[in-house]
């Protein structure tokens, strides 16, 4: 459940650490990061790197803790993610390298080290 609420309380996170955010094969913006009303909460780790992973790609258990978490998010919480993802230039061109879409996105988490874990799962 705290994944849950972690991704969609860091919407904001996502676009305040978009632009210092950076995939493993992409550069960090030079940008600077957004104004103030759109900046992290206090204490909430700032993205340092991006991590796009297919859900079929995950050990089982994973798996199944992510499908758990997908059955209970509401649709507008999923909506507001991916809008969220398509607002974050470094965080979009991640998903994108790896063949993905924002619709695809299904659960992002960031943890204490500001790492994104965006799981995707292909739409057919």
């Amino acid at each position: 459940m705290r994944m849950i609420t972690i991704a969609a309380a860091s919407a904001a996170t996502i676009l305040a650490g978009a632009a210092y955010a950076q995939a493993p094969s992409t550069e960090r913006p030079s940008a600077k990061p957004p104004a103030s009303s759109q900046e992290a909460p206090a204490g909430a780790p700032t993205i340092t790197s991006v991590k796009v992973v297919e859900i079929d790609e995950l050990p089982e258990a994973s798996k199944a803790q992510v499908n758990q978490l997908v059955a209970t998010r509401t649709a507008d919480e999923l909506e507001k993610l991916r809008q969220a993802i398509e607002k974050a230039p470094a965080v979009k061109s991640a998903v994108e390298a790896k063949g993905f879409s924002a619709r695809d996105v299904v659960l992002a988490q960031v943890n204490n080290e500001g790492e994104l874990t965006i799981v995707t799962r292909k739409t057919s």
